[in-house]
């Protein structure tokens, strides 16, 4: 179960997002927004509003500013006109890519990616083209000892996970457990109940498999693909199998 790239990506996405939290908690915001939209308020009836409240947590936004969202976005739904897209492509080496952006402006989202692809030397395709190679899955990530590992595998099985790695590195270990969605609520519930800190936790997109870039130019096209996508205000997710 060792992995050291792994534990490195893992603790690399978390540093990342504790420096650009702002950006982070407007995304959230908008989440909270569609899922409140799309379901109501009420987080026991609405599966979606669920789960971005989790996330919310995850990325420690307080129960107060996540109280406000949701009511906010209750109290005015015409307030919210973000449209949920999809978009799909290859960046250097095959690597596949997808998008999501929420926004109020197609065109400008539409442009704004495909500013990013050709930026960095890949190319957007048709809606399907790299979604297979995705599985949708909830993911939560502990970090603690190699000695945790058996305590926190029988809370996972037991609440209902159906894979659980650890992933070694200086003593010290990366724990990452993943769930079909539909499972997601009670296995972070029940390591909620358990008062274990959870680095994040959120209902994702899982490559099946991953690309390794050994061209320097690669490379940096890249991570200037991703540079790009990251720092556009109407995109909210992007998924991809590049393994750093």
């Amino acid at each position: 179960m060792a992995g050291h790239s792994k534990f490195a990506n893992i603790k690399h996405r978390k540093e990342k997002n504790d420096s650009i939290r702002g950006k982070i908690f407007t995304r959230i915001g908008r989440e909270l927004a569609i899922a409140v939209k799309s379901g109501g308020p009420d987080p026991g009836t609405n599966g979606k509003l669920r789960d971005a409240i989790v996330k919310a947590r995850a990325n420690n936004m307080s129960n107060d500013t996540i109280e406000r969202s949701i009511k906010k976005a209750a109290g005015d739904l015409s307030a919210v006109d973000y449209e949920q897209i999809f978009y799909e492509g290859y960046g250097p080496g095959g690597v596949a890519v997808i998008v999501e952006v929420l926004t109020d402006n197609r065109n400008r989202a539409a442009a704004n990616v495909r500013n990013a692809f050709t930026k960095g030397a890949g190319n957007m395709g048709a809606s399907g083209c790299v979604a297979f190679m995705f599985d949708d899955r909830g993911v939560i990530t502990i970090e603690g000892t190699p000695g945790d590992e058996e305590k926190y595998m029988d809370i996972a099985l037991e609440a209902g996970a159906f894979e659980f790695n650890m992933y070694e590195e200086g003593g010290s270990a990366m724990f990452e457990i993943l769930t079909i969605p539909k499972d997601f609520s009670a296995v972070h519930a029940a390591y909620e109940g358990a008062e274990i800190e959870m680095l994040s936790a959120e209902v994702t997109k899982v490559p099946q498999t991953t690309v390794r870039l050994k061209a320097d130019e690669d490379i940096k096209k890249m991570n200037k693909m991703l540079y790009l996508l990251d720092d556009d205000d109407d995109v909210q997710n992007v998924w991809h199998n590049y393994m750093e």
